[in-house]
């Protein structure tokens, strides 16, 4: 016997949770759908993929995930650092500058995504602009409780 939320879960509920399940998400859909045709809003959406990578080896039973915004002021920088869990960015607004070490500076902008490793030093990361904020968010997917952000050494800075 399977117990969920309270509820027996037996071979007969699954039978009927189904088809139930498919029955309310067409309704839920189906709502949805009329409700925007009423409002004027039968455009519909479009999406893209912004960001798709391996990521290295985690333990599945314990993953989290923290979605950060940051924020740059004009000519805004932070020091040399790396994160001990996979990173990936996506600008939102300015344009930012970044360094992973082994790689070329390049600069970021408005819906380009950037991705770092936990072996990755983060060298350089700033705003591209002196006149502009800029502005992005950082996904983090983590299987430990640990700090999201880690300052460099001196030996890691080092070519």
């Amino acid at each position: 016997m399977l117990m969920r939320g309270g509820v027996q879960v037996t071979p007969r509920t699954r039978t009927i949770a189904r088809p139930l399940a498919a029955a309310v998400a067409a309704a839920l859909l189906t709502s949805i759908a009329v409700t925007a045709r009423r409002s004027g809003q039968d455009r519909p959406s479009q999406s893209r993929i912004a960001f798709s990578g391996a990521l290295p080896p985690l333990d599945g039973q314990r993953l989290e995930a923290t979605i950060v915004e940051v924020t740059y002021p004009p000519g805004g920088v932070n020091p040399a650092h790396r994160h001990p869990c996979p990173v990936i960015g996506y600008v939102l607004e300015g344009a930012v500058r970044m360094q992973v070490k082994g790689q070329p500076e390049r600069i970021f902008k408005p819906g380009e995504t950037f991705s770092e490793t936990p072996s990755d030093v983060h060298l350089v990361s700033a705003n591209a602009s002196q006149d502009a904020p800029a502005r992005f968010l950082a996904y983090f997917v983590c299987d430990r409780q640990t700090p999201l952000s880690v300052p460099a050494t001196e030996a890691e800075k080092q070519p």
